[in-house]
């Protein structure tokens, strides 16, 4: 009959636990593991403090395949896959308008509609021509433009910024207009009250304005022939 000795067995069982106790205490709780805010089914155990997940799911989250052998494990995944990073696929993204310029072209977008308004009330009602309140204005949409100008980071930005130049240009060459004629007495045009209506320069203008105005809300550049 053979015997075992009971104070082996007792010294074995002495050590196995607090090792056991040591192992479950430094490894973490699993963690769901999320791909580009894709969630998977892997997951992710932490152990003193570095990460781990099975080399299986990393083979199926690239498409690619692994294979075991004696002294290591070989990972192979679709080149398309290897070469990609977020960095890479950014630059390669279109970068649109960026957000602070878009918001500074509305402003100016603005400051210039509320300069052809008052042009037009000028025109509408019959008032005095006054000089400077229509420099006051100029001055107010110039600011507004600069401001724009600074902002501008991307080509889309310096594409939609060549259309605001344009418009405040055709804002300036109207607004002269309509002044060299009140100078010359012409009361068919910056006296009649339906003047502005059959103005071809003013519905450019106008037309323009409603255009930018979409362009820069959606955050893509577009052309437009009235902004020429």
């Amino acid at each position: 009959m053979t015997k075992h000795p009971t104070g082996q067995k007792v010294l074995i069982l002495a050590v196995a636990l607090p090792l056991a106790a040591v192992l479950l205490a430094q490894r973490a709780p699993g963690k769901q593991l999320v791909v580009n805010g894709r969630i998977t089914n892997a997951t992710v155990v932490q152990i003193d403090g570095r990460s781990y997940v099975d080399i299986d799911t990393v083979a199926q989250l690239m498409h690619g395949t692994f294979t075991v052998g004696p002294n290591q494990i070989l990972l192979t995944v679709p080149s398309s896959t290897a070469n990609s990073s977020p960095a890479s696929e950014a630059t390669a993204a279109p970068p649109g308008l960026s957000r602070n310029f878009a918001t500074a072209a509305i402003a100016t977008v603005a400051q210039i509609k509320e300069w052809t308004g008052a042009v037009a009330t000028m025109v509408t009602y019959g008032l005095a021509d006054d000089a400077s309140r229509a420099q006051a204005d100029h001055d107010q949409v110039e600011t507004s433009l600069a401001q724009a100008t600074v902002a501008a980071s991307t080509a889309s930005d310096r594409d939609a910024l060549r259309l605001l130049n344009n418009q405040v240009s055709n804002v300036a060459k109207w607004a002269s207009g309509v002044t060299a004629d009140r100078q010359a007495m012409n009361g068919g045009k910056t006296m009649d009250p339906n003047a502005l209506q059959n103005d071809p320069a003013l519905a450019k203008i106008s037309s323009c304005a409603s255009f930018l105005n979409s362009m820069l809300a959606s955050g893509s550049f577009a052309d437009n022939s009235n902004c020429n």
